[in-house]
C-alpha cells in the first residue's frame, strides 16, 4: 500500500482527451510538477462525476499553482471521452482498464454493498510532491468538500 513518504509508483496509461492531453499520461510526464492523482470507481456515475466537476471547477487554481489533475478509472478512453463531452470536463482522464495502476496504488479492494462482496476501486486521493513523493493521501474520500481540501494541501507543499 502507497503512503506519505513513499515514491509514488510509476505508472503510463492512456488517456481521454479532456484536460488536453490525449495520448498518454505517465508519472515522469508530471516529473518536476506537484500532481494530484485521484482514484474513482466510475464515469458519470452521480459522486464521481461530482467529484471531476469540482476537480475541473477549480482546474485554474491548480494550475496556477503548478499542480497537474488526473483522474483514473477502469474505464475505456472512450467512455472518459464521453463523460468529459457530457459534463465539460477538462481534466486529465486516464484509463486503468487492466488495473494495473489501481493495484500499484493499493486502491484495488474487496468492496461490500447491500450484502454484495465485489472487488472496485475505493476513491482514493495521492497528492505528489515535484519530486515524486506521495506528500499525503486520502482514501474513502467523501466527494463534498474534497477537492477544495486537496488544493489546500497541495499548495502547503
Amino acid at each position: 500500500m502507497v503512503d506519505v513518504g513513499d515514491r509514488a509508483p510509476a505508472f503510463k496509461a492512456a488517456a481521454g482527451k479532456s484536460g488536453g492531453s490525449g495520448g498518454t499520461i505517465a508519472l515522469k510526464d508530471l516529473k518536476g510538477k506537484k500532481a494530484v492523482l485521484y482514484f474513482y470507481p466510475k464515469d458519470d456515475t452521480p459522486g464521481c462525476t461530482t467529484e471531476a466537476k469540482d476537480f475541473t471547477e477549480l482546474k485554474r487554481k491548480f494550475s496556477a499553482n503548478g499542480i497537474a489533475v488526473v483522474g483514473v478509472s477502469r474505464d475505456s478512453v472512450a467512455k472518459h471521452d464521453k463523460f468529459a463531452d457530457k459534463h465539460d470536463l477538462r481534466i486529465t482522464l486516464a484509463s486503468d482498464e487492466d488495473g494495473a495502476i489501481c493495484e500499484k496504488y493499493g486502491v484495488w479492494v474487496e468492496k461490500k454493498n447491500y450484502g454484495r462482496t465485489y472487488m472496485g476501486i475505493e476513491r482514493s486521493t495521492f497528492l505528489i510532491d515535484a519530486k515524486g513523493k506521495v506528500a499525503k493521501v486520502w482514501r474513502k474520500v467523501k466527494v463534498k468538500g474534497h477537492a477544495e481540501a486537496v488544493l489546500a494541501a497541495a499548495k502547503e507543499i
